[in-house]
């Protein structure tokens, strides 16, 4: 793993905070540019989970564990066995040597389930310290072909990230059938209380192909908001996956380069 970081940042400065938890309602933003530029954009809606505090997630409409209009469940994710998410989390933090730095709160940022369904292309656990700062961040990566990939990005040190930082990680898992698994992805995030902007770029030796980012803003977590996320978007998470095929469908069309599917990664997680 290797950064770029801007010669002006300061590591010691103040913190602005974890992120809150509840709802972040987002645009989700894709180029492609090239060999066949493809480009879209959507609105979505993400749940922001910290996994202090998972057990008070409880509201009308929402349920943890539970069939309900919009709810969380902890075998989606982490061991996806429905064991503690958090301690899960501590312990790949500790066995990559960040255990004693993200030693603070853990903010998971994924769609949930509508109407017991959901499918998460990526899902962010922001890890944080004491007082607040981004040391780590794992992003959870799903194919449509029901596998799974970590990528864990911290800086070498474990110094704080920053919003001018850009981390960088070695691509090992197929995603999509027009992109071939070689290069790499660079990493920007820009947190605080009330928004969350993930840039994800994909790079091969000739420089950037893939550009997108997720771009939100956060609400609490009520049976209105719960209720208002789904009235404005009501097959969200089958749509997650419609999308997906439909996008696939376009680049088909205009003859993008088609990479047959190779055997997942040995190993589970990247850094």
């Amino acid at each position: 793993m290797t950064l770029a970081i801007s010669p002006s940042a300061d590591r010691s400065a103040p913190v602005s905070g974890v992120i809150a938890g509840g709802l972040s309602f987002a645009t989700v933003f894709h180029k492609r540019t090239r060999p066949r530029i493809n480009e879209f954009r959507y609105s979505v809606f993400y749940l922001c989970v910290d996994l202090r505090d998972i057990e008070r997630l409880r509201r009308p409409f929402f349920s943890l564990g539970r069939f309900n209009l919009l709810s969380f469940h902890r075998k989606d994710h982490g061991a996806c066995d429905g064991t503690d998410l958090e301690g899960w989390m501590r312990g790949v933090l500790s066995m990559n040597g960040l255990g004693e730095i993200a030693d603070g709160h853990v903010v998971l940022h994924c769609h949930p389930r509508i109407l017991g369904y959901v499918f998460n292309p990526i899902g962010l656990w922001f890890c944080h310290d004491r007082s607040g700062g981004l040391r780590a961040v794992l992003c959870e990566v799903r194919n449509t072909f029901g596998e799974r990939h970590l990528y864990l990005v911290a800086h070498a040190d474990g110094g704080r990230i920053l919003e001018t930082d850009w981390l960088q990680a070695r691509k090992v898992f197929h995603v999509s059938p027009f992109m071939p698994v070689s290069g790499h992805y660079r990493f920007r995030f820009r947190l605080d209380a009330e928004r969350i902007r993930a840039d994800i770029h994909y790079h091969d030796e000739e420089g950037p192909i893939l550009v997108t980012y997720v771009d939100g803003c956060r609400r609490d977590l009520t049976a209105a908001s719960a209720a208002g996320a789904v009235l404005r978007h009501p097959l969200m998470t089958l749509m997650v996956v419609g999308r997906i095929h439909f996008q696939a469908l376009k680049l088909l069309l205009k003859r993008a380069r088609f990479h047959r599917k190779p055997s997942p990664p040995a190993r589970e997680l990247t850094r």
